[in-house]
């Protein structure tokens, strides 16, 4: 089994320990420097250094993660006693161990509520003012305790409101999230019940009628197989979500026949046309494509100005879908988010449309673009003539 990647970032019991872990390596490192500017109190230096490395080990070894969630607290406690004794070492000097001490104020801010902090003042100072008596400091250095400790204290409770901030939000992100997902997953899976009703009736609808009956009722199957289709896409387009993958089922086609199958979904009365040329064959997943052009063909009518035009070529490696509208056009401020998701919702949508043409396009290996026309505007999508596996 492969063990977890080493991870410092993120939140947790684990993520805590570590981060202490990595202030407590650097205190350890400088205290061994030390020696350098001060060498006749070298053991005393050694011996901080020993402890900060142990306590870090302790740090990234211990397991973190079956312990509780304020657990990694004991670290900023042994953390406080260890700058104690590296400003008695450093003989009552505390310009060096003074930040480290509101740098540990800070990481305790990241990773714990409030009353830890307020509970972390006692220890705290004594971490400071000890040291500074037993050396026999004069009043004056003692008094900047006054000073420092307010800091310390203020700023942390400022990260730990800011950072608790961010955390509500990012719990009522991930519950709206869940809400959607859900509501996705259900509207996929129970319209295929109904469907699978409707379908039936249909048919038998079929099988007793003759002459204009039958092609209205093979126009309502035929719409009522895309639905089911489209719950299918659903499905997939959530999959997409929370895989980044898409599993595409390609073939090779005939481009023209592809575009007239798709666009027999499109009400009879839409002035569209299309241009394909008869010998160009591709290499797609029917259904996938069907979904990329009825989304920009609808959205051609919804939107822009009759004639549209639906064009498929084929530019040097890639195959190029152009869908072309004669309305008004997209602003410039709108188009670069335009294939966002939610990025242009109004009340007859909300915006989800171009954004799945987008992921359809990207699972093939394409892209997707808007290019202005005078009038309108054209919806392009490329398609790789030689794909690589999905």
């Amino acid at each position: 089994m492969l063990k977890r990647p080493f991870r410092l970032l993120g939140t947790g019991p684990r993520a805590a320990a570590r981060q202490a872990g990595v202030l407590i390596v650097v205190a350890g490192l400088l205290a061994l420097l030390g020696m350098v500017n001060d060498p006749q109190h070298t053991d005393r230096l050694v011996t901080v250094a020993l402890c900060d490395l142990v306590l870090a080990a302790v740090a990234f070894l211990f397991p973190w993660g079956r312990t509780g969630r304020y657990a990694p607290a004991a670290i900023g406690l042994a953390g406080f006693a260890v700058i104690g004794l590296s400003t008695w070492s450093f003989g009552g000097v505390a310009a060096g161990t003074g930040p480290f001490l509101v740098l540990l104020y800070a990481w305790a801010a990241l990773h714990f509520p409030r009353w830890i902090l307020l509970a972390f003042l006692v220890p705290a100072t004594a971490a400071y003012l000890v040291p500074l008596i037993l050396t026999h400091q004069p009043r004056m250095v003692l008094g900047s305790a006054t000073v420092l400790m307010p800091i310390a204290l203020t700023v942390a409770l400022l990260i730990e409101v800011q950072t608790r901030h961010l955390r509500d939000d990012r719990e009522r992100l991930a519950r709206i999230e869940q809400w959607r997902v859900a509501m996705v997953n259900t509207l996929a899976h129970d319209v295929r019940a109904p469907l699978s009703t409707i379908r039936g009736v249909l048919e038998e609808l079929k099988e007793d009628n003759s002459g204009q009956g039958v092609s209205m009722l093979d126009a309502a199957l035929r719409q009522t197989a895309r639905i089911a289709r489209l719950a299918d896409g659903l499905l997939d387009l959530q999959r997409i979500d929370n895989s980044g993958h898409l599993k595409l089922d390609r073939e090779t086609l005939p481009a023209k026949t592809l575009v007239e199958d798709a666009l027999r979904y499109v009400r009879p009365d839409a002035d569209v046309t299309a241009d394909v040329d008869p010998e160009l064959t591709v290499h797609l997943d029917r259904q996938r494509f069907e979904q990329i052009l009825l989304n920009l063909v609808n959205n051609a009518l919804r939107y822009g100005r009759p004639p549209v035009v639906v064009s498929f070529t084929r530019d040097g490696d890639f195959d190029r879908l152009e869908v072309r509208d004669h309305g008004p056009g997209i602003p410039d401020t709108l188009r670069q988010n335009l294939f966002g998701q939610f990025a242009v919702g109004s009340k007859d949508g909300v915006g989800l449309g171009l954004w799945i043409v987008r992921q359809l396009a990207t699972a093939h290996g394409g892209q997707a673009v808007a290019e202005p026309r005078t009038p309108g505007v054209a919806m392009v999508i490329t398609f790789p003539t030689h794909p690589t596996p999905a």
